[in-house]
């Protein structure tokens, strides 16, 4: 075996969801803050397709890479690169690195209760596993603030008519449409349909909503789509779905977008302070989520969200490449990656 790169990765869902960790072979990455560090790798793709694309990786997954902390009061820092791209963060990776952190070893293991804070793009996540017996039950996360930029807005979308949906920032700016509204249920036997359907709103709502966070510039588009349903309101019980690049379904209830589904039903006085909710996915696995507190974003009312949730350890692995290896960084087809990114294939 002759590699010219190797990286270790170590496997881990959170609630169905794929976020494996890269933990070895990248020392560093350019720049002063996390912010400025995922720019650089937004600038400079090569270590994300090499990890994410077929053969080392497949659509359905995310990889995050570990790095040092910027912020001196933070334990590490993650970036999560995806299908389509790198992001400034996610509520069910950042489970899956505070599990991977402390199972390894890499941070040490304090029972019942472990305090990690992690150093994301979109800010501090300060995170609280529940450990017992050398393992990692479940995690909390104190998010950053969240909030509800436009609420009960109409979206014109060719072929469906006028719908009215929100828009949040829960890390990354999401549309939230509902499917009361389109009529249908989210379930898995209908995850192909949400994929085409959601591409078509979240293309609309890019077109004719604008978003500028009022503290960070570089958060000024609407990154996802998140469908929202209900599954018994009198039981604080919701379901989302969030419609993830190249065409496919989170199979979590999703971080980010359920602290911005909290934003939303907070301003519309439908979430108290304090108040739980278990929000469900699409295969009905389930996160709780709360609203610690509010506060101010520039001068927009946010709030402070929390959520909970499980992951699991499934693999260790290293990823590497022969210098022969025509794949150095990957390759993509539209069968699984979607027709939305440009397929470049070595030869053709």
């Amino acid at each position: 075996m002759r590699w010219n790169k190797t990286v270790t990765v170590i496997g881990a869902h959170a609630e169905g969801e794929v976020g494996r960790v890269l933990t070895g072979g990248v020392l560093n990455v350019p720049g002063n803050t996390t912010l400025e560090k995922m720019q650089y790798l937004q600038s400079n793709d090569e270590l994300r397709q090499f990890v994410n694309r077929e053969p080392r990786g497949c659509a359905q997954m995310t990889t995050n890479l570990l790095l040092p902390a910027s912020a001196p009061e933070a334990d590490a820092a993650f970036i999560p690169m995806q299908a389509d791209g790198t992001h400034a963060m996610s509520g069910s990776n950042a489970m899956c690195v505070t599990t991977v952190l402390l199972e390894t070893g890499m941070l040490p293991m304090q029972e019942p209760v472990t305090s990690v804070v992690l150093d994301s793009a979109a800010g501090l996540v300060k995170a609280k596993a529940q450990c017992k017996d050398g393992r990692v039950e479940r995690v909390t996360l104190d998010f950053f603030p969240a909030f509800a930029e436009h609420l009960d807005v109409p979206l014109e979308v060719e072929g469906i008519g006028t719908l009215t949906v929100d828009v949040a920032f829960g890390g990354v700016y999401y549309v939230l449409p509902r499917v009361q509204e389109l009529g249908f249920r989210i379930g898995p036997d209908v995850a192909q349909d949400m994929v085409s359907l959601g591409a078509q709103i979240k293309s609309a709502a890019q077109q004719q909503l604008a978003v500028r966070h009022p503290e960070v510039s570089a958060f000024d588009s609407i990154e996802f789509l998140m469908f929202t349903d209900d599954v018994d309101p009198k039981q604080s019980i919701f379901r989302n779905a969030t419609i993830m690049p190249p065409g496919r379904v989170d199979r979590s209830p999703c971080g980010t977008g359920s602290a911005a589904r909290l934003a939303v039903m907070h301003a519309k006085g439908q979430a108290q302070i304090g108040q739980e909710f278990e929000m469900r996915s699409t295969i009905n696995s389930k996160f709780s989520a709360s609203v610690l507190g509010t506060t101010t974003v520039g001068s927009r009312p946010a709030i402070l969200p929390r959520l909970s949730g499980r992951a699991w350890i499934y693999a260790t692995m290293q990823l590497g490449a022969d210098p022969s290896d025509p794949f150095q960084l990957g390759y993509t087809l539209a069968d699984t990656w979607g027709t939305e990114i440009e397929h470049i294939i070595p030869g053709c």
